[in-house]
This record gives structure tokens, C-alpha cells and sequence, in this order.
């Protein structure tokens, strides 16, 4: 039976994250007919809203897959553990717990700690989904986090680069990640969990409490509720960037390990990818 939580998604919030959902589904191919997908839950608004769309999507019936819908336990406090179990309970998740050390391992890292924390986390949840015989894992990030990402490359990792809707695994052969939830704002996310009087646990990691105030991602975030003010249109307009890059325009940019320099066909009076009737005429 439908509750309250989830038939709102289609219904009060029908425009902003129903058919986000479905546009990015369908436009970015990432559920298709056959897959069974490993629906990552961390305990947060996302994760969780992410996996009640995808269980109305199955339900549905108009994609036909499978899913497995999996808490992976890092070492939550028992408060947060309890907090995660009582609203699955309650929005009818069917979810498997699988319980971890990593947050312990992670916060032994002397340099970087949230990195190795991901990074652990991340080769578990590929693990654990082959071990139950998926092909892709779903992870729940939005839109804004797509936008942060790309400033955050620009402004402090010197690369244009954003997150990506679906990869391929690197180590896991035949998986993939997906991110259904690609086009979902993170402000309609939270105008969601506020009408259902929901409440979710945050990452629950010290080592995030710690630094989450003064951390790179919280600077952009920052910056960007100032932008908005003068520009309503600037998060749409960074995420439109990262779909129309024009190569003639770039100083240099690389494919893998090929890489390519404006100066490698200048002499010849040609642009980057070789187009004499594009090249700049005076």
C-alpha cells in the first residue's frame, strides 16, 4: 500500500521531483529493461527519497527490473542506526542492513579521512551488489551537488569537470553507479521532507561534524545563495555549461591520457578539432 510520503512525490511534488526523476531516467538511459540495481541508502533525505521514486518507478511497471534496497552500516551511533531503521519502517522500505567498520578505518587516515571514507564506502557498495547479483548501483545526489561539484573544480581544483548521471566501474566489470535523482533540486528535496514532517540523519560521521562547517563544499554552497541573489538563473546556467562546451574555445583539454592544445594546428590555420571553415577570420 502507497503512503503519504511516497504518493506526495507524484502528486504535490509531481513537477519538481516526479518528473525530474523520470526526465532523467529517460534522458540519461539509466534504468533499462532487465537491470537490477543496488538502491543505495545512507539515511538521508536523499538516498531515502531516492529509493521510494525507484520502488514507484518499479511498481510502475513501465521499465521492467529488479532492485535491492541495501543500508550499508559504516558504524553509525546506535541512535542514528535505530533513526534509519524506524523511517524504513515507516515508508515501507524493504531494505537489508549489512554492518561495517568503516568509519573506524577511515578516521585512522591521517591525511584525508572523508576521502578514504568514501572511497571505502564506494568499493563496499560495488561489492555487495555484485555478491547479490546487480549491475548497477544507485546513489542519491541531486542537482546541486552536481553544480558544487563543478565549481568546486573550477575554483579549487583547477579542471572543468561535474558529476556525472552514470560511470561505468573501473574495478567491478559489467557494473555501473547511477544517479537517478540528477535533476531534483535540493531545496524541493527538503520543501518534500518538511510537508511528510519527515527527519533523516545526517552523514553521523565525527570526523564530518568536525570540518563540515569550514569545508570546501560548504564555501560553494555559500557562494552560491549569494549569486542567486542577483542571478536566479545562475545554478541552471552552470549546469548548462557543462553541456556546451565548445572545444574550439579551449585553451587545451584531454580525453583520458590524449591530449589536445589549441597550438597543435594554429600554423594551419585550423581550430582544435580541425575545422578550417570555423577558424576566427579578420
Amino acid at each position: 500500500m502507497f503512503n503519504q510520503a511516497e504518493n506526495s512525490i507524484c502528486h504535490e511534488f509531481g513537477r519538481k521531483i516526479w518528473t525530474k526523476f523520470r526526465r532523467g531516467v529517460r534522458d540519461y538511459k539509466l534504468i533499462n529493461n532487465g537491470d537490477k540495481i543496488a538502491v543505495c541508502i545512507s539515511g538521508g533525505k536523499d538516498s531515502i527519497l531516492m529509493a521510494l521514486c525507484i520502488r514507484r518507478l518499479q511498481r510502475n511497471g513501465e521499465i521492467p527490473f529488479d532492485a535491492e534496497y541495501i543500508v550499508m552500516d559504516p558504524g553509525y551511533s546506535p541512535e542514528n542506526a535505530e533513526k534509519i531503521k524506524e523511517n524504513c519502517s515507516a515508508l515501507d522500505l524493504p531494505v537489508s542492513f549489512y554492518k561495517t567498520n568503516i568509519f573506524d578505518s577511515a578516521e585512522k587516515s591521517p591525511k584525508n579521512p572523508c576521502f578514504l571514507c568514501s572511497r571505502l564506502r564506494r568499493g563496499w557498495l560495488y561489492k555487495k551488489a555484485q555478491e547479490l547479483g546487480c549491475n548497477k548501483i544507485a546513489l542519491g545526489h541531486h542537482f546541486d551537488d552536481v553544480i558544487e561539484t563543478i565549481l568546486m573544480g573550477m575554483l579549487y581544483g583547477s579542471q572543468m569537470q561535474t558529476m556525472m548521471p552514470k560511470l561505468h566501474s573501473e574495478n567491478y566489470s559489467g557494473m555501473e553507479l547511477i544517479r537517478p535523482l540528477y535533476l531534483v533540486r535540493e531545496a524541493d528535496i527538503v520543501e518534500w521532507t518538511g510537508f511528510n514532517n519527515l527527519s533523516f540523519i545526517r552523514c553521523a560521521c565525527s570526523m564530518s561534524e568536525k570540518t563540515e562547517q569550514g569545508s570546501k563544499r560548504a564555501e560553494i554552497k555559500a557562494l552560491l545563495v549569494q549569486l542567486r541573489k542577483t542571478n536566479p538563473a545562475v545554478d541552471m546556467n552552470i549546469f548548462r555549461s557543462a553541456e556546451n562546451v565548445n572545444l574550439q574555445t579551449l585553451i587545451s583539454y584531454h580525453i583520458g591520457e590524449n591530449r589536445h592544445h589549441f597550438l597543435d594546428n594554429y600554423d594551419e590555420g585550423l581550430t582544435i578539432r580541425g575545422n578550417k571553415n570555423s577558424a576566427c577570420k579578420l
